[in-house]
Formats: C-alpha cells, sequence, structure tokens
C-alpha cells in the first residue's frame, strides 16, 4: 500500500516570535550561569529576572498552538494533536535526560553529596523516567535540590506545557473568546494574588512534586498559556517598524532589572512580575507577531535563534549543574570564574546545535513518516 502525508497543510511561521524565543533562552543561559553566584539569594541575583523567560515561553507556547490547531480539528482528532506535540517535543526531552546522565557523576562533591552515593542503576532508572516526563516525588532525588527531574531541571516546565496542551485539547479549545476571556482574568488575579500577596514576592519555582511548588507551577502556567491562546484568537496584533529590535530590547529589559524592593517590601517585585506576566509579554507578542522581516539577515538571526531556543533550552542545564558544583565547591568568584561561563555559554550553543543538526531534526522527519502519514 503507499502512503501519502497526513500532515496537516503548514502555515506561516511567525518568524519574529522565533527570533524573540531564541533571545530569551539564550537569556535563560546567562541568568542561570551568574545564578551561581548568588549563594542562593534570589535578591544577589546578576541576572535577577531571568526566570520570567519560562512565563514568556508558556504565553508564546498558548499562542503558536491556538494559531497552529484552532481551526483544524475539523482534519484532526485528539490523539492526532498529541502525536504532533509528541514528536515536536519530546526527541529533545530524551536528548536532555541523555545529557543530564552523562555529566552526572562529574558534579559530585560538597553541593551534591547524594551523587556520590547514588548507584548507576539508580541514575540510569531516573534517566528512563525522564525520557517520559513523569515527574519524581522527592523521595527518589539523587542530587538533593528535589526537583521533579532530577538530571535535568528545567523539564519541569515541559512537564506543566504538556498539562496545558492536554487542557487545550480536552477543554480550553472548546470555548468561546468570551469564556475564554473570564478564565484567563481569574489566572490572571490567581497570578497576582500569588505574586503581591504572597511570601515570595516572585514567580521562582515549580520544579517539585510537593504543594507549594506544584501550586507555583500552575500559577506560573494557566495565565501565561491561555492569555497567548486568547490572544491569538483576538488577533488584534502591533504593526510597528524593527519589531522583532524593538521586542528583544524589551525582553532584556525585563528579565535583566534588579530585583525591586527588600525583603520587607515583597509586594513591589511581586507586583513587577505581575505587569510584565499579564501586560508586558502579552504587548511584546503582538508586537512581534504583527511585525514583519524586511531583510535576509534578520530572517537568518531569527531562524537560527529560533531552531535553537528548544535544544538550548532543554540541554543546557547539565552545563550549569557541573559548573555550579565546580564554582561553589572551590570557592569560585565571581571574577576568576566568569571566563568559563563564557566557556559554558559558547559550549551550550554548540551542544544545541549539535543536537538539532545530528539529531532532533532527523528523528522529528522519521517520526513524522512513520506516525504521521496514512496508508492510500
Amino acid at each position: 500500500m503507499a502512503q501519502t502525508p497526513a500532515y496537516l497543510e503548514s502555515k506561516n511561521h511567525y518568524q519574529i516570535l522565533d527570533g524573540l524565543r531564541g533571545v530569551a533562552a539564550l537569556l535563560v543561559v546567562a541568568f542561570h550561569v551568574l545564578e551561581t553566584f548568588a549563594g542562593g539569594n534570589r535578591f544577589n541575583q546578576i541576572l535577577n529576572h531571568g526566570y520570567l523567560a519560562v512565563d514568556f515561553f508558556f504565553l508564546l507556547s498558548g499562542f503558536v498552538v491556538a494559531y497552529a490547531y484552532d481551526d483544524r480539528w475539523v482534519k484532526m482528532t485528539e490523539w492526532e494533536f498529541y502525536k504532533r506535540r509528541l514528536i515536536r517535543l519530546q526527541p529533545m526531552v530524551i536528548m536532555g535526560s541523555i545529557i543530564g546522565a552523562i555529566f552526572f557523576y562529574f558534579q559530585g562533591g560538597a553541593l551534591f553529596p547524594l551523587i556520590n552515593q547514588t548507584p548507576v542503576w539508580k541514575m540510569l532508572l531516573v534517566m528512563v523516567v525522564g525520557f517520559t516526563l513523569i515527574p519524581l516525588t522527592p523521595g527518589m532525588d539523587i542530587r538533593g535540590w528535589q526537583e521533579m527531574h532530577p538530571l535535568n531541571g528545567p523539564a519541569w516546565s515541559l512537564f506543566f506545557e504538556y498539562i496545558a496542551n492536554i487542557l487545550y485539547a480536552v477543554v480550553f479549545r472548546r470555548f468561546s473568546k468570551t469564556l475564554l476571556a473570564v478564565f484567563v482574568f481569574a489566572f490572571a488575579c490567581l497570578l497576582i494574588h500569588y505574586t503581591v500577596m504572597g511570601t515570595q514576592g516572585d514567580v521562582i519555582g515549580g520544579w517539585s512534586v510537593d504543594k507549594t511548588q506544584l501550586n507555583i507551577g500552575f500559577t506560573r502556567l494557566l495565565y501565561p498559556f491561555f492569555a497567548g491562546m486568547l490572544l491569538s484568537r483576538v488577533g488584534k496584533l502591533i504593526h510597528v517598524k524593527g519589531a522583532f529590535w524593538i521586542c528583544s530590547l524589551m525582553i532584556i529589559a525585563i528579565l535583566c532589572i534588579p530585583r525591586i524592593g527588600d525583603e520587607h517590601q515583597l509586594w513591589m517585585n511581586g507586583l513587577y512580575e505581575s505587569v510584565c506576566i499579564i501586560i508586558l509579554f502579552p504587548l511584546i507578542v503582538a508586537i512581534g507577531a504583527g511585525g514583519n522581516i524586511v531583510n535576509k539577515t534578520s530572517a537568518r538571526i531569527c531562524k537560527l535563534l529560533g531552531d535553537i531556543s528548544y535544544p538550548i533550552y532543554i540541554t543546557h542545564y547539565a552545563l550549569i549543574y557541573t559548573y555550579t558544583a565546580w564554582v561553589v565547591d572551590n570557592k569560585i568568584s565571581l571574577r576568576s570564574g566568569i571566563g568559563m561561563g563564557v566557556v559554558l555559554f559558547i559550549s551550550a550553543i554548540a551542544i544545541a546545535y549539535a543536537c538539532l543538526k545530528l539529531y532532533d531534526e532527523p528523528v522529528r522527519q522519521w517520526l513524522q513518516k512513520r506516525f504521521l502519514a496514512k496508508r492510500a
């Protein structure tokens, strides 16, 4: 029997949004490098709001998923939607877990004492579970940070990304714009209550399987993802010249601004983060989606940044674990350690690009032919 492609007709990419995702991903790597020297104190972080990139990713995901699939449900079942999302995301989840396992035993020492006590079979078990994105409880921790994915910390956000995709497919895709707006408003109130009225004054967290961290994770997920979905449906985009560069500067400014207020004025920083997530991030996406690429150089930059954005996000943290252990165990200062941090930054980009070209793209192409083709 002959096989015919079952791919849905591809839609035009929002090239600028791809590029902005890459800008935010690079800032995440820089944030994690510099976070090493903060001594675990959120008030001393150098790129203090770099963690907000995750909330920006959630909003971008909601926008892109709604744009790509809202009008395709007459041609597609839920399972076909899940297959497409798994093919897009899961190969690099597996690679991130493998890279985390490769670097794991190089990180043992004073900072991560559990590593030297972890047998190989247990580490391999954690790696295989990591392939599935099933979260681990603190009882299966092999590092000491109680992460749901101890070999690849950032995978926690992919766990919540999958939850958002399931909620979209099962429930939220059926909502009218009005009903969706009601939920988005409620999620915004939840976010404001947590950040402004809560005990942290920020959205840091979401990576552990306990009541507090799961609450943070869902609080971070619900507003941006479904606000992105609503923004796509409303379609009120903003058209300005130089949209990519304007939006890039906005992202850099938002993520690099120092902590606002101190431990006695937590609400001030919480208010700032609420404004960023609820107002500024949707504004950036509206400008980015409404902008146009006018020259080949900008197009190439946006494509490259977009291509490596997901691979660099999901693979870089094994290097961060190793770097953090080296800095903390040897009491390395910022001045002495920043050179190695630059090497890490460049290495993270190189590893991500290699994974993209040698693994991710070929594997996804094979999976599409294998699982998204119908027999004629």
